[in-house]
């Protein structure tokens, strides 16, 4: 980088650096969501819930349909989106 392009992009540097920090932030949530040991956990609360009579079962069946897009979309994304 040239010592002009340097001095005339300064001003934009802390937009740079919000936007590195918001792209981070989106892939930690991303990783989140779509984490099997996740979805897993909330598909046996769904189950527990069925159970004690919490959720009806199509509100059961709603969630479970939910999750398991959710699992499946994760197993569909490359890679590198995952990593």
């Amino acid at each position: 980088m040239g010592l002009i392009s340097g001095i005339l992009g300064l001003p934009l540097a802390p937009l740079r650096g919000t936007v590195a920090v918001a792209e981070q932030v989106l892939r930690q949530a991303e990783e989140t969501y779509y984490d099997p040991a996740t979805i897993r956990a909330q598909l046996e609360d769904v189950d527990r819930r069925r159970q004690s009579g919490e959720l009806s079962d199509d509100e059961a069946t709603a969630w479970e349909d939910e999750l398991v897009e959710r699992l499946m979309e994760g197993q569909r994304r490359p890679r590198e989106e995952r990593a």
